[in-house]
C-alpha cells in the first residue's frame, strides 16, 4: 500500500449518497456487504456510492466504534453479523488482515448466497487462495481474489476516500474455480471504482509484489525502527525533514496488517531481502573505498530508474 488519498478523509461518501440522476435507476450490486470499513473497505463503498453502483451497503468488523463511525459517515447503511452479511448480501468485499480471511469464509458459508460473489483486498494472494479453495471447497467459484494496489499510512473508516482508487491498478488472480460470471462482476465494480484492472497469476502476483510492496514497506519500519531506538532519538526526529518523512510514511501502517503480510509472502520476501542484501553490499563497497565514479554511476542508474518510472507511471 502506498499512495495518499486524493481528497479529505471520510468526505467522497456523503457526496456520494445524493446522484437525483440515477434515481430509479437499478444498481450493480443490490447489497454489497464489507467486511473491515477501514481506509481500503470504505473506500470501496465511497466510491460505488458516489458510482451509483450500490443499493445498500451492510458494514462487519471487530471494533463497533469503527462500525459506528462508518455508519456516521454515511459508508455503510447499517451493522451485520458476518452471518447476516452473507445472508443478505450479492456482493462481499473482505478487506481484513490476511489471517482473518479464512475464519471469515468459514463463519459465512452455510448462509452464504448462491448467486453472492465474494473477494477480497488482500496484498498477498496465494495464501487467500488456498484459503478460499479449502474453505468454501465448491462454493470457491463464488470467489475472485484481488487486490487494489492503493492505500495509505492512515486506517480507519475517516480516512476512506471514494476517489482512492482512481486511476490506480487493482489486480485480479481467479481460482481455476472462479465462475466466468463472477470475475465480471468484480472487475466491472473495480471498473466503477475508477480503477486498471489487471489478471495476473496469485504465485506472480506475490513474487512480484514482494518486490514493489512488501519489501519497501519491510525497510521503512526497520529504519524508522532504527533511528527511533538511537540514543539521540529525539533529536535526529526534531532535524528530520521531507526526505525522512518521504521514506519514512509508510511505516505507520497498521502493524497487524503488515504482520500478515511478511508472514504470508514470507520466501518471496525473504529473496528480494537477499537481493537488496547483496546491492547494499555493493554500494556500501563503493563507498568504503571512496570510488567517487563508481558511486556516482550507482546513484545515478539508479536516479534514471526512478524519474523512468515516474514519467511512465504518472506518479511523482
Amino acid at each position: 500500500m502506498s499512495h495518499a488519498a486524493d481528497q479529505p478523509a471520510g468526505r467522497g461518501a456523503s457526496r456520494a449518497r445524493a446522484n437525483p440522476a440515477d434515481e430509479g435507476r437499478s444498481p450493480l450490486i443490490g447489497t454489497l456487504a464489507v467486511i473491515g470499513v477501514g481506509l481500503i473497505g470504505g473506500s470501496f463503498a465511497a466510491a460505488l456510492r458516489q458510482a451509483s453502483a450500490v443499493g445498500r451497503v451492510l458494514g462487519v468488523g471487530r471494533n463497533a466504534d469503527s462500525l459506528a463511525q462508518a455508519e456516521s459517515l454515511g459508508l455503510i447503511d447499517s451493522i451485520a453479523t458476518p452471518e447476516e452479511a452473507a445472508a443478505q448480501a450479492d456482493f462481499i468485499l473482505i478487506a481484513t488482515p490476511i489471517s482473518a480471511v479464512a475464519p471469515m469464509l468459514s463463519r459465512m458459508k452455510p448462509v452464504l448466497r448462491a448467486e453472492a460473489v465474494i473477494t477480497d483486498a488482500c496484498s498477498t494472494k496465494a495464501d487467500v487462495a488456498s484459503a478460499a479453495r479449502d474453505t468454501l471447497g465448491e462454493r470457491a467459484v463464488q470467489f475472485v481474489p484481488g487486490h487494489p494496489i492503493a492505500g495509505a499510512e492512515l486506517t480507519g473508516p475517516g480516512a476512506a476516500d471514494a476517489n482512492l482508487y482512481r486511476g490506480r491498478n487493482v489486480i485480479l488472480t481467479p481460482l481455476a474455480q472462479s465462475g466466468g460470471a463472477a470475475c465480471g462482476l468484480v472487475r466491472r465494480a473495480w471498473g466503477l471504482c475508477g480503477a486498471r484492472v489487471i489478471t495476473m497469476d496469485a504465485d506472480a502476483h506475490d513474487r512480484v509484489l514482494a518486490s514493489v510492496s512488501h519489501v519497501p514497506h519491510f525497510l521503512s519500519s526497520v529504519y524508522m525502527g532504527q533511528v527511533a531506538a538511537a540514543a539521540d532519538a529525539d533529536t535526529r526526529l526534531a532535524l528530520a525533514g521531507s526526505g525522512f518523512r518521504d521514506f519514512t510514511r509508510i511505516a505507520a501502517g497498521s502493524a497487524e496488517v503488515w504482520r500478515d503480510i511478511f508472514l504470508s509472502n514470507r520466501k518471496a520476501v525473504l529473496a528480494e531481502l537477499r537481493s537488496v542484501r547483496a546491492t547494499l553490499d555493493y554500494a556500501e563497497q563503493v563507498l568504503q573505498a571512496s570510488d567517487e565514479a563508481a558511486l556516482e554511476a550507482f546513484l545515478e542508474r539508479a536516479a534514471l530508474a526512478r524519474r523512468l518510472w515516474a514519467s511512465r507511471s504518472g506518479q511523482s
